[in-house]
């Protein structure tokens, strides 16, 4: 292996492989698990087991907290080098032509600010704000001074759309995308676009760490994530978090001045957010068991096919999904293509990138598309709105997918309920806040 594979990374090998590198280079090895009286601590993901839990039939063990990388056993050894920065100086690393809008600007000058400064940050900013382009100033300032970087989000659909907006707006930078279903084989770059769970490949590597969607699911909450975060990160180095329905968790740290924030309530090609239609009507799940659909939808999804619209049906539960879309591929015939999505479908990017391509029409999907992907004159329709699976968050998230080209900056959003909840009322009152404070602001 070269020695560039191992900077600022972690590489999991057994204990009988031979490691050489280079002179000059100073390998610093770990064993992957330490065997405690009744525990096993994982040096990758620095979470605890049960001698029991963790116990494989050769009476070695191994880390179950972070299989998914990968099996780690106690016949692994952890190395590393300390990243070094090994980049060559590029003086215009920003191709991206486009121009902010002054609200956006604001934002890009504090991010620059935050990265130049180490500082952490969260910024606040409606779906559809433009989060991506607001980051390219500070990003373009890091890769000047030879920073490396690192863009995390716990979704891969969010990665795989942010990877070509940033190959492109950086095209003399060297960049690689990291998640379960990449198959590119890893190499050293100065940008990493990857998922939360990636970033426990990682030690002391970023001098400037954004976690997009900092509220999603899995990362919302999880220990091992959070710690993630920090070892991936150097000891001086920038945090950037991006979201728009903050946890409360984070807004505590707002009020108690720990962490600093930034606003944005307006989106970028300054149109609101479309505001959702609330239909109840308690017998829709019994229809559709029968493979039909309200009447109140039909037409509505027909207006949508004459238009050659595409759209999103958002399910709460995995079960649901071929109900669902036999019910729909009933009801629009041969007149347009559809599928299902969830997040362990084996054709799930497959499936995204032929919606974006036009070969599909709608998707009915679970909550894994609320956020981080783009379709251009889409509309959504939330199917059992009021399940307690649809939060406020992944309501206002869902709706936010809506409107975000400027070429058709509305869309309808549609909520089907059996009956109005708490999360539906405070979402569409979130939503009709964030209009009136994006107007204010505009005044």
């Amino acid at each position: 292996m070269q020695a560039k594979e191992f900077f600022g990374r972690w590489v999991a090998l057994s204990k009988a492989e031979q490691v050489v590198v280079e002179e000059g280079m100073t390998l610093i090895k770990k064993d992957a698990l330490e065997v405690q009286k009744n525990l096993i601590i994982c040096n990758r993901c620095k979470q605890k087991s049960t001698k029991q839990r963790a116990l494989l039939p050769n009476q070695r063990y191994y880390c179950p907290a972070c299989i998914l990388l990968g099996r780690l056993t106690t016949q692994h050894v952890l190395y590393t080098i300390k990243e070094p920065n090994y980049f060559f100086n590029i003086s215009n690393p920003l191709t991206w032509k486009g121009k902010l809008t002054q609200n956006q600007l604001s934002c890009s000058k504090k991010i620059v600010q935050v990265q130049q400064n180490n500082q952490n940050y969260l910024l606040w900013a409606v779906t559809g704000a433009g989060k991506t382009e607001i980051l390219f100033a500070g990003l373009a300032d890091a890769f000047k001074k030879n920073k490396r970087v690192c863009i995390a989000s716990p979704r891969v659909d969010v990665c795989n759309e942010l990877y070509p907006r940033l190959k492109e707006a950086f095209k003399n930078i060297t960049i690689i995308l990291l998640h379960g279903y990449q198959t590119e084989k890893y190499k050293y770059t100065q940008l990493v676009i990857c998922t939360t769970h990636q970033l426990l490949r990682f030690r002391d590597a970023f001098d400037m760490l954004i976690v997009d969607e900092v509220d999603a699911f899995p990362f919302k909450d999880d220990v091992m994530l959070l710690n993630a975060v920090n070892s991936a990160r150097k000891p001086i180095s920038s945090l950037i978090m991006l979201t728009a329905t903050p946890t409360r968790s984070l807004m505590r740290k707002v009020r108690r001045k720990k962490l600093a924030v930034g606003y944005l309530p307006a989106r970028y090609h300054g149109y609101e957010l479309p505001v959702p239609r609330i239909i109840i009507k308690t017998d829709w799940e019994k229809k559709l068991k029968k493979g039909k659909i309200c009447n109140s939808l039909k037409k509505t999804i027909n207006k949508w096919i004459n238009n050659e619209e595409p759209f999103l049906i958002f399910v709460s539960r995995i079960d649901s999904l071929n109900d669902v879309y036999l019910a729909i591929s009933k009801f629009v015939g041969d007149r347009c293509k559809g599928e299902t999505v969830f997040s362990a479908d084996k054709k799930r990017i497959e499936k995204v990138q032929k919606m974006r391509n036009g070969v599909f029409q709608y998707l009915v999907t679970t909550t894994i598309l609320e956020r981080g992907v783009t379709f251009p004159s889409l509309n959504v329709l939330v199917l059992g709105a009021d399940d307690e699976l649809f939060t406020s968050a992944s309501l206002i998230q869902i709706a936010g997918r809506v409107g975000r080209s400027a070429q058709k900056p509305d869309g309808n959003v549609v909520f089907l309920c059996s009956q109005k909840n708490r999360n539906i009322v405070n979402a569409k009152k979130q939503i009709i806040a964030l209009n009136l404070k994006k107007e204010r602001m505009t005044e």
